[in-house]
Formats: structure tokens, sequence, C-alpha cells
């Protein structure tokens, strides 16, 4: 089925009006305090969107808020990807134990809705957090956004369009809608073509990105890059199937163009969600970990 742009724009999301937060019974363990499913926006017409949030003890810790992956049309906040599906502790459990407050957020999906859905929604649970971090015992100064794949892109988004995030994570992400299809082609992904009409990227946009490049622009991260952006952590594997290695190249070309802190790290042979490569995984994970450590506590 092809994608259409005459589906009429969503409602931005409203957080429910509730203060202090309406939060559900938490679970503790090992130091850590967690509320699964806590509405943070709601859309009429759609489902409520929840986050979960896992606290640790001590005082006003920083904040990390994850976003999912999944192409725009699938994922989850319970994922942190398929390669760490096993771990135990959870990725998130483990964030924690570094001191970090995590906040994993749902938010529209393509078949739900089209951008700016899903950014609006990010952007909704980031305001949610901050409007509330005094009764979740949170610092609302020190955020990260860390995404990867689909919500790394969306982590790049509201990251470059929102003043007050103090460090970016983002995980092989698409970066430039408008050249996902060439730069697929000139590096031999013959797996997916991003400018078909029931692409992940059309879905996303309502239209092939070919058909609306003004539209295709306004959700592409590079599109928003701007001096002062925030550091930017971009891992991303030379041997990636979906997303172009040279997405995360142009992002980085664009942030260094504007004298931003930028790394780019090019994880050689790695493929899209590491996949089939726990030991790259685990490298990213704790790479990544250093730098929100580096840009939250400094």
């Amino acid at each position: 089925m092809s994608a259409s742009s005459t589906e009429p724009p969503s409602e931005p999301p409203s957080e429910p009006p509730s203060e202090p937060p309406n939060l559900p019974p938490p679970v503790r363990a090992d130091g850590v305090t967690t509320w699964r499913a806590v509405e943070y926006a709601a859309v009429p017409g759609y489902r409520p969107l929840l986050l979960d949030l896992h606290r640790p003890d001590g005082p006003l810790p920083a904040l990390i808020v994850f976003l999912h992956g999944g192409g725009w049309r699938g994922g989850s906040r319970a994922g942190f990807g398929p390669a760490y599906a096993g771990w135990s502790p959870s990725p998130f459990l483990q964030l924690a134990s570094h001191g970090f407050a995590v906040a994993s957020l749902d938010y529209r999906l393509s078949g739900e809705a089209r951008f700016p859905a899903p950014l609006e929604d990010a952007a909704a649970g980031l305001g949610w957090l901050r409007t509330h971090a005094e009764h979740l015992g949170i610092d609302p100064t020190r955020i990260a956004l860390w995404g990867e794949s689909a919500g790394g892109h969306l982590a790049a988004l509201l990251g470059l369009t929102d003043p007050g995030v103090r460090a970016v994570v983002d995980w092989y992400g698409p970066a430039d809608l408008t050249t996902v299809a060439a730069d697929a082609a000139a590096g031999g992904i013959s797996a997916v073509d991003p400018g078909a009409p029931d692409s992940r990227e059309a879905l996303l946009l309502g239209v092939a990105p070919s058909s609306d490049p003004e539209r295709a622009r306004a959700a592409s991260p590079v599109t928003h890059v701007r001096a002062g952006a925030p550091p930017f952590l971009l891992l991303h594997g030379t041997a990636d199937r979906l997303v172009p290695t040279r997405q995360s190249e142009r992002l980085g070309a664009a942030l260094h163009a504007v004298g931003a802190a930028m790394t780019l790290e090019l994880l050689d042979g790695a493929d899209h969600l590491w996949l089939g490569r726990p030991d790259v995984a685990r490298a990213a994970f704790d790479r990544s970990v250093d730098f929100v450590l580096e840009h939250l506590t400094s």
C-alpha cells in the first residue's frame, strides 16, 4: 500500500492535567525505583503516550531520555535494540547503575500518524519530565538524548531543536531524508529502497521523499543543524545494510561546519542494530556511557 500525503495532520499531544504527576505504583530493586507505563501526554483519537522511568537512589540524578528504533513503524519503549534483549541487568538498569535516571518513551508510529507526530511526542515527553522534575527527583538542567535507528533520527532532531539538551547519542540514525536513496545506491545497499512509495521514509512522511523534498528536508536533522548545538556522538557500522553510513557522515560534517562538538565513530564491519556482533554492541554501549558521563557530570 503506498503512502498518501492527503491524510490530515494530527493534533500535537497535550499533557494530562496532573500536578503532581499521577504515577503508577513503583517497583524498587537494587537501589533503583521504576515506574512503568506512565502517561506523559494524550492526543485525541490515539492511544495514550507512555514512558518508563528508572530513577536511582540519590540526589537529583541527570536524565537520559531514550528513543527506540523500528523504522518509525515498530518497536516500543521496552526495547533498547535486539542486540541487548538478553542483557541482565537490562541496559536501562545498567545506565541507572551509573547514576542516571532513564526515561524510555513510546511515540506514535507511522501507521498511526505522519511526521512531525513522533517528534512532537518526543518533545512532549521531554517537556513532561521537565515539568515534573521536582516530583520525580531528577535534574531538569542535565538531560541527554539517546536513540537508535529511527530513535537516533528523533534524538538528533529533538537535540537540534530543543536548546536545553546537553548531549545527544545517535546510533545509525537517518540524517538527511532527501539523500537516503542516493546514499543507499552509492553504498551498494539493495535490500531496501528508501525511495519507494511504501518505504519507511515514505510512510513516515506520508509521501516519498523525492515527491516532496521540502517535507523531507523538514524531517531531516541536517536541516536543523545550528551553531551552539549540543555535543553529538554518532556511532554507525561500516557494513550497515539498512541506513547508509554516509548518513551519519553527512550529519557529522554539518555539525563540524558550524563549530559544534561532534564525535563520529565508524565501527568496522558492523551491521545495522549491531546484528551478530555482541562485542560491538557492548563497545558501543560503553562508549556512549562514557560520552554521557563526560557531558552530564562535568
